[in-house]
């Protein structure tokens, strides 16, 4: 049921607006407006807290249908499910709860503020630091690659409050959009999902009470990894839905266009490139499924997540790109969807942990098994 309504309004409320905000780099308000009323904002949150109460597996299928149409809309409601109220609904007090879950649900974006200049693949080199003075800590630091950043009224925030103890000092705490000393840096201009805000986010000695550390102190690595771990089956999601979409937006083209006395369908030579693409589109999605359900049910997924990930990057990079040849030269302007997929794709190899970190992951994994 959930997928039907996803889908369908993806198509009536999103897809007219698609080349416009690519155009614009702009997501635009009533998109994100439709995503809340539609319960898409909160998907795994108990119903307590305006939560629409379901599981892990859905939110996956959400992210799938909505990247069929808009990835950037599908991120932004990936990261906002699987790292923001995840985090608030694993580690949050009470308290936490009661005050962030209802409007997180309701009408305010989350961010997730990891990622700086000298750290990314290696995470935990951050810089960010927060210094304890009296019942407050003062963040200092810049954050950068922050999805909707632009947009959110609320901050989760992985800094350093005892460099001392290494990467083990990473706290997160939670920053309101209004607190003194934060401040939105410059939107990336981007290759792709550019209606998707990414840019810098700067704590300048930003003052945030000790009642804001979300979980407990130290804990902050820990919690990195295993909401990435989730985000990583969201982007595999991600990515199988913008493979299916390139590929349904390319075959009817493909079934009408003629060339030489016959539609470019029935060259044979066009049907083994299409049937292989259709099955490594299928492929993808067993793993992305496999690795949503493993993760719903309680058993090791990190293996699966990484593989689902990896491979579905790829795939999505391969049907694109092939979409586009299949296509010809109508492939390759802006007239038709195809080379917006094309140029969304490729962001699949790179955030939440390139493909090379993704093989290191897989590769760690299995040594452990036969250990």
């Amino acid at each position: 049921m959930m997928k039907e309504t996803v889908s369908r309004l993806a198509t009536e409320k999103i897809k007219p607006l698609v080349r416009s905000m690519d155009e614009k780099s702009e997501m635009d308000q009533s998109v994100i407006d439709a995503l809340f009323e539609n319960g898409l904002m909160g998907i795994e949150v108990d119903s307590e807290y305006g939560g629409t109460d379901t599981t892990f597996f859905n939110a996956c299928l959400v992210i799938e249908e909505l990247a069929r149409v808009d990835p950037s809309v599908s991120v932004m409601v990936d990261v906002h499910n699987t790292l923001i109220t995840a985090l608030f609904m694993n580690y949050g007090t009470k308290e936490q709860k009661e005050k962030y879950l209802p409007r997180l649900c309701s009408d305010m974006l989350g961010s997730f503020c990891l990622s700086e200049t000298e750290s990314g693949s290696d995470a935990f080199a951050l810089r960010t630091a927060a210094v304890k003075q009296g019942d407050y800590y003062v963040i200092n630091g810049e954050k950068c690659w922050i999805t909707s950043a632009g947009h959110a009224g609320v901050f989760l925030v992985m800094a350093n409050a005892k460099p001392t103890d290494g990467y083990k000092g990473i706290t997160c705490f939670i920053v309101d959009r209004d607190t003194e000393g934060l401040s939105i840096g410059r939107k990336e201009d981007k290759l792709g999902i550019r209606a998707s805000f990414t840019g810098t986010v700067t704590f300048e000695n930003v003052k945030v009470p000790e009642s804001n550390i979300l979980g407990q102190f130290g804990h902050g690595y820990k919690y990195a990894i295993g909401m990435l771990n989730e985000g990583r089956i969201g982007i595999g999601a991600q990515m199988l839905g913008l493979a299916e979409g390139c590929f349904e937006n390319t075959i009817p083209y493909c079934r009408e266009r003629k060339q030489f006395g016959k539609r470019i369908f029935d060259f044979q030579g066009m049907q083994h490139q299409i049937a292989n693409v259709a099955m490594q589109i299928e492929a993808a999605k067993l793993l992305v499924y496999n690795a949503a359900r493993r993760k719903e049910a309680g058993l090791p997924f990190v293996k699966e997540a990484a593989m689902s990930k990896l491979y579905a990057s790829e795939v999505a990079t391969l049907t694109t790109s092939k979409c586009i040849e299949w296509m010809g030269g109508v492939g390759f302007i802006k007239d038709y969807p195809v080379e917006k997929y094309f140029r969304d794709c490729k962001i699949g190899t790179i955030y939440e942990g390139t493909s090379n970190i993704q093989l290191n992951t897989i590769a760690k994994s299995i040594d452990q098994e036969y250990q």
